[in-house]
């Protein structure tokens, strides 16, 4: 290849801030599946412990162990982790939605750039 051929270091920079915006953007995808999951199972839980009689026989994972627990104790822990996998969920989606923009920007700014390169004559840079 040929000198005039070089890419030049801002359009170096935004390829690797557009390929590391992607790589975070692959993270935050997989970490919302993930928290989307727990939430799904906190739902349906709580959902299963609504059909139990108040006096039923009721067990909770602590670790690697079940321990007998009440119907509310129960009931009441699954709240609380619902309320927060709901709240990560949001912070990820509002993560994400920034994410997308700047990947937009970036993606714009690069072609912006690009464009220029290629317009150039030769001979001029």
């Amino acid at each position: 290849m040929s000198g005039s051929m070089e890419i030049p270091p801002q359009v170096q920079n935004m390829l690797a801030q557009l390929q590391q915006l992607r790589t975070q953007m692959e993270a935050l995808g997989r970490q919302k599946l993930q928290v989307e999951a727990m939430l799904r199972d906190a739902e349906n839980a709580l959902e299963e412990l609504e059909k139990v009689d108040a006096d039923a026989l009721v067990y909770k994972n602590v670790g690697e162990l079940m321990i007998k627990a009440s119907k509310d104790e129960v009931k009441e822990e699954l709240a609380e982790k619902k309320e927060t996998y709901g709240l990560r969920q949001k912070t990820l989606e509002r993560q994400e939605e920034r994410g997308q923009k700047r990947y937009q920007q970036l993606q714009q700014q690069l072609q912006e750039a690009l464009g220029g390169v290629t317009q150039q004559p030769a001979g001029t840079a």
